[in-house]
């Protein structure tokens, strides 16, 4: 008797014709001729599957289903002469186990046999058969060996490409702290190492087009959404050059210079306490203020060119620092950049310094005459106008526009010929182009600019009323409201809408004591938009799925003056296995997961199915935050702590430190209105005795002190 045995089909009249599984020894039986056609089967591999599942070493390979009735595919090749080919088992390196030699278990072979000649078409043995273990599963196991088992090794990092070391940039695709993580980004934010990644936007257009406040509502955004952003304003670092040295700019400055510091300038003379000032208490009286005036911009002017040049240099130097060595993410070159000479000038330095970096061009154009007039009034209180005449202050303004005007030249083919994407707005959002946009940054940057929108209106800003669970200190649930619960729903139905009524009163004021074009000595004149029908604004009412909202918000869901819709993105931070219970639970159930949100409570997520942390509600709020910009109507969010968090560190610019921490109590009523030049901010407490909500003068965000909130 064979070591193997076989089981064939006959596809001619030839017996010669042998399945090529496994070679097949001189002594084999084969099927005679007047034998019907049977399944061609490997017995060995099936007795070996019945006995140790699939075998990992050789895999049945010549055997396939066809359809559904599991017919085994029909495959012959020519006869063999003379010698036959070795058997595997003859091979000394080849082991096929114990289930290849059927006198160890004849048993299993007969059977296999028994049940091929019972079903000739392999269909009903195959669903008969049983599946081996999944402890069996050769995806489960190594090869079978009587070694001891020992640890497995990781893999080493290799590099497997032609080249080595690799010269191509890594990908540049998405990258979401808290919704990505790699080897080299564990929190999911841009890596050092993948500076393609990272984007420089360079800030096109004449003064007074808005693109400080395109700058810095960009940086609030991005930097929102986790990405280390900052702000370089050449025109900052100019002033303090102009009025020290023109060579003592460099170390003077910081590398970020944010618009607070701008009143390093006091009526034209540096602060008393502004590092410029200390430094040169210290140098030479001979240094003199280097005139500002329109005729410091005149292109013309050799020396105030150089300057300019000179400043706009080292300010990218910064940027650039900040990007390739500072952790930075995306770095803002805030200067008007109006000339392709200058455009092409930092283009190459850029590349010159790091060819990998990503360059964003972004141009903002005014073409509304209104428009313009009232950015060149809000100028008069700038830095460089501060406590000044505002009549003469507005002239030499428009003299210094004018100098600018000689010289610029828009956005266009000049970009689209060299390759250099860019995007143009026009008219703050009301027209948005863009050309070859490549990386994530930037295709986010444009959608987030076209959501721009200067129309006055109120963003409302609460938690729910009191719910049962509040009431028992669990977290999560989904409970109904208590009875006082229900009052502030009533408290704050009544209050809102008389707060709606007085904003339309004011406004409209405004509109009757205002002119456009603005009068000299408006210094923060309305914008054009209030001149249309206030009446026709909506309020909307958003709040989240969850029934404490929802009844909350159930009396204006009652009048149809307003627009009430319920938002799956605004629930509460998901607390995975830990819903439905209090922070007491955790601290003693689980000492160690509450240590650990004691420590990180922006990167913490909670364990169990569904759980999240602030990073994914940032997240999943992301287009929440741009509808919020787009609309024109009031909108009140009725919301939980969490999200109230992160929708109020949003607008009010705060840093990541403070969105987990930030005090968010029930019974706070928050008002926001976006204007040309940052927010207004105000801030209710409900009275419950008076049913009604008090204004807190001076309010500011603090951090809670509960540190378990």
């Amino acid at each position: 008797m064979s070591n193997q045995r076989r089981a064939s089909i006959s596809t001619s009249a030839s017996t010669s014709a042998i399945p090529r599984s496994i070679p097949t020894p001189p002594e084999q039986a084969i099927a005679d001729e007047s034998e019907p056609p049977t399944a061609s089967f490997d017995a060995a591999t099936l007795a070996t599957n019945s006995h140790d599942g699939a075998s990992a070493a050789s895999p049945p390979t010549p055997t396939s289903l066809n359809g559904d009735n599991g017919a085994v595919s029909q495959q012959s090749t020519p006869s063999y002469k003379g010698l036959a080919p070795p058997t595997l088992n003859s091979l000394p390196h080849v082991s096929l186990g114990p289930a290849a030699h059927p006198s160890s278990h004849p048993s299993s072979l007969a059977s296999a046999l028994r049940a091929l000649n019972e079903y000739p078409n392999g269909g009903a043995a195959f669903r008969e058969f049983p599946a081996p273990p999944s402890n069996e599963s050769p995806y489960t196991k190594s090869l079978s060996s009587t070694a001891p088992g020992s640890p497995r090794i990781p893999p080493v990092r290799q590099n497997s490409g032609s080249q080595t070391p690799r010269v191509r940039p890594h990908a540049t695709t998405l990258s979401i702290p808290g919704m990505t993580r790699s080897l080299v980004s564990p929190d999911g934010k841009i890596a050092d190492r993948d500076v393609a990644a990272k984007l420089v936007i360079i800030m096109v257009g004449l003064p007074a087009r808005g693109k400080s406040y395109i700058t810095k509502k960009l940086r609030r955004y991005l930097s929102w959404q986790q990405h280390n952003t900052r702000i370089f304003n050449v025109g900052n670092r100019r002033r303090v050059a102009a009025v020290s040295s023109p060579t003592k700019h460099r170390k003077d400055s910081s590398m970020d210079m944010p618009t607070p510091e701008t009143t390093i300038l006091v009526n034209g003379a540096q602060a008393p306490d502004s590092p410029a000032q200390k430094k040169s208490c210290s140098d030479s009286d001979d240094d003199k203020p280097m005139d500002q005036s329109a005729k410091f911009f005149d292109p013309n002017n050799e020396q105030g060119s150089k300057l300019r040049e000179e400043i706009a240099i080292d300010t990218l130097n910064e940027l650039l620092d900040y990007l390739i060595s500072g952790g930075g993410s995306v770095g803002i070159l805030d200067a008007t950049n109006s000339t392709i000479a200058r455009r092409q000038k930092l283009f190459d330095h850029i590349k010159a310094r790091e060819p990998k970096l990503g360059i964003l061009f972004i141009e903002s154009v005014c073409k509304n005459p209104d428009l313009l007039e009232a950015n060149m009034r809000l100028k008069l209180s700038g830095p460089d106008y501060k406590d000044k005449d505002p009549v003469k202050s507005l002239a030499d303004f428009k003299e210094r526009v004018k100098a600018y005007e000689s010289a610029y030249v828009p956005l266009g083919d000049y970009e689209e010929d060299h390759e250099m994407q860019y995007i143009k707005m026009t008219d703050v959002g009301k027209k948005l182009t863009h050309y070859g946009l490549g990386g994530f940054l930037s295709s986010g940057i444009a959608h987030y600019l076209s959501s721009f929108t200067l129309s006055p209106r109120q963003i409302w800003l609460t938690r729910h009323g009191q719910s049962h669970d509040n009431q028992l200190g669990k977290i999560g649930g989904n409970s109904e409201l208590t009875d006082r619960g229900h009052f502030y729903s009533i408290a704050l139905y009544k209050f809102v809408t008389q707060k709606r009524k007085e904003w339309l009163v004011e406004q409209k004021d405004k509109i009757a004591q205002s002119s456009f074009p603005p009068l000299p000595g408006d210094q923060s004149p309305p914008y054009p938009d209030l001149n249309r029908e206030l009446d026709e604004k909506n309020f909307c009412v958003w709040t989240s799925m969850l029934m404490r909202t929802i009844q909350t918000a159930q009396h204006f869901e009652a009048d149809e003056d307003y627009d009430v819709k319920n938002w799956e993105m605004l629930n509460e931070l998901n607390s995975g296995k830990f819903e439905g219970l209090t922070y007491e639970d955790i601290a003693r159930s689980h000492t160690d997961e509450y240590t650990k949100r004691q420590m990180d409570k922006l990167h913490y997520v909670y364990p169990g199915v569904g759980g999240e942390g602030y990073l994914q509600v940032i997240s999943r709020l992301r287009d929440m935050v741009r509808e919020m910009e787009r609309i024109k109507d009031h909108v009140l969010i009725i919301g939980h702590r969490s999200v109230c968090r992160v929708l109020m560190a949003y607008f009010m610019d705060l840093t990541r430190d403070d969105i987990a921490d930030l005090d968010m109590p029930l019974g706070m009523l928050y008002a926001i209105e976006p204007k040309p030049y940052g927010i207004e901010f105000h801030a209710y407490k409900y009275n419950e005795a008076k049913g009604w909500f008090d204004e807190v003068p001076g309010y500011k965000p603090t951090k809670t002190v509960d540190r378990s909130a």
